[in-house]
């Protein structure tokens, strides 16, 4: 059962992500980029990662996904047309990302097989510990770039009041 649940949520997040790609409208993208997130919230699930899991949910798929999603209408997005000349064609775009797309699955084959998670991933401790431990400047530095993000986009917003 448990390998039939991954790759349902492997197939449906690598379709839904190639749609967020490739969906022409912009509040179509955001709702396909819903399901991905939500995708990988099952397989952080899936992992015994059940605090990630829900952290992936309410922040991504939830907080970040109102935002993006209000942005978009705020800013009146519309669907994109035809494409610009100059612009890159599809086909190679869709080449890098296959050539990518190769290459990692090939690596998988080639390193063996990946380490077995230890017993403290996706716990509350084990998340706590290497936040606020290992990677309390990182962290940090995130906090900051959020806050001039908001201080931006509020000033953005005053300045299209006027």
């Amino acid at each position: 059962m448990e390998a039939l649940l991954f790759w349902i949520f492997s197939i449906v997040g690598v379709i839904c992500g190639v749609m967020v790609i490739w969906h022409r409208n912009p509040m179509g993208s955001a709702i396909y980029l819903v399901v991905t997130m939500l995708c990988l919230s099952g397989l952080y699930a899936l992992l015994n990662g059940a605090f990630v899991a829900v952290l992936q949910v309410l922040i991504y798929a939830g907080a970040v996904m109102v935002l993006m999603l209000f942005v978009i209408m705020m800013l009146s997005v519309r669907a994109e047309g035809a494409p610009r000349e100059g612009s890159m064609p599809v086909w190679v775009i869709s080449g890098v990302i296959g050539l990518f797309v190769i290459f990692k699955v090939g690596s998988l084959f080639s390193f063996g097989k990946p380490p077995e998670a230890v017993d403290e991933f996706g716990t509350i401790q084990g998340v706590g510990s290497l936040l606020f431990n290992t990677y309390v400047l990182p962290f940090e530095l995130i906090s900051v770039l959020l806050l001039i993000a908001v201080i931006g986009a509020v000033i953005l917003s005053k300045r299209d009041a006027q």
